[in-house]
């Protein structure tokens, strides 16, 4: 690792180190509780640094702890992907009554140099930036036109980011729809088919990716059907079914047009969290089409939860017209900006 203090314009007292065992409890006793869901998923980036090569294939990181005199209140991560090369993840926190201290800004910059430094050596491919933040950190808002009101601006981490030469490249919301909310189609006659596959199967698993890389045309992804197996479809993601809707029975032709894999192993009370995609090589219509009929069967009796970006053009009208009827809600909106936008 380079040499973290220097020339980084550091508070006096407060020196950088990488990423020890135990820091992430040291500094829960100084962070207190996330104040979200999307809060408590990135304070899981925060990792030991790992060159991204070695029998446990851990992805190139580099993760560094800011002390205050010997006290740590602050840590930074930056880390890449191998189905998202084009940028590295970036994550920073600070402690409430140590922000404002240049802190977080010298933590980026020395995460900035190592990544420079591992692009020259040939471990990652770009050193642009991407980061997240949820715009209701709190409280869900009361309707859909409070949600509206938000402005992603007022948010502390947007005015850091935007500080450092990040700027909004898109938005993933996490979205609850009740049941009965959509009219379930007539399946008799219809040629219309619903059928359940193994998550294992090879035919999901190729529609999954497909719909993934041309969703994510804003972050290009390399999504082989291997990794699609390993890191959407298989036994450690806890996906556990899937249905799939085909134009017409299998044995007569009947492509995926659209599919649905759960991550609830059991019934609760709880919204079911649901993967739903579409065959990307649909006509417009076609895939809307096909992606509203499977929601509307599965909502049927019980609500589901879907993860959805702005980008995923097809599902994002109608589930904006279901919250804005209070046929659905948002349980979580989180922003997501990079360092190259365009």
């Amino acid at each position: 690792m380079t040499d973290h203090d220097a020339g980084r314009g550091l508070p006096a007292g407060v020196a950088l180190r990488p990423w020890a065992e135990g820091d992430d409890l040291r500094l829960l006793e100084v962070w207190g509780d996330p104040a979200d869901a999307q809060h408590h998923q990135d304070r899981a980036m925060l990792r030991p640094s790992s060159d991204g090569q070695g029998p446990d294939r851990q992805p190139w990181a580099r993760c560094l702890v800011a002390e205050d005199e010997g006290i740590p209140v602050a840590a930074a991560v930056v880390y890449a992907s191998s189905v998202h090369p084009r940028r590295l993840w970036f994550y920073a926190e600070t402690a409430r009554e140590q922000r404002g201290r240049g802190i977080a800004t010298a933590l980026l910059a020395a995460l900035r140099q190592e990544a420079h430094a591992a692009r020259d050596e040939g471990a990652v491919e770009a050193v642009d930036l991407k980061a997240r933040f949820a715009v209701v950190p709190t409280e869900l808002p009361e309707s859909a036109a409070d949600a509206a009101a938000l402005d992603p601006a007022d948010h502390p981490a947007a005015a850091f980011l935007a500080g450092q030469g990040f700027a909004p490249v898109q938005r993933s919301r996490r979205i609850a729809v009740g049941p009965g909310s959509i009219t379930a189609p007539e399946l008799d006659g219809t040629g219309l088919t619903v059928e359940d596959l193994a998550t294992g199967s090879v035919e999901l698993t190729r529609a999954v990716a497909a719909f993934y890389e041309a969703t994510h045309g804003w972050d290009p992804a390399e999504m082989s059907v291997g990794r699609a197996q390993q890191l959407l479809l298989g036994p450690s993601t806890g996906a556990s079914g899937a249905v799939v809707l085909r134009p017409a029975p299998k044995d007569r032709g009947g492509a995926v047009d659209a599919f649905a894999i759960s991550y609830t192993p059991e019934r609760s009370e709880d919204p079911t969290d649901v993967l739903l995609g579409c065959n990307p090589e649909l006509a417009p219509a076609d895939a809307q089409a096909a992606a509203v009929a499977l929601l509307a069967l599965l909502t049927t009796q019980y609500p589901v939860q879907l993860e959805v970006d702005d980008a995923m053009d097809v599902l994002t009208p109608v589930l904006d017209r279901l919250v804005a009827t209070g046929h659905a809600r948002v349980l979580l909106d989180t922003r997501i900006w990079a360092t190259d936008p365009d």
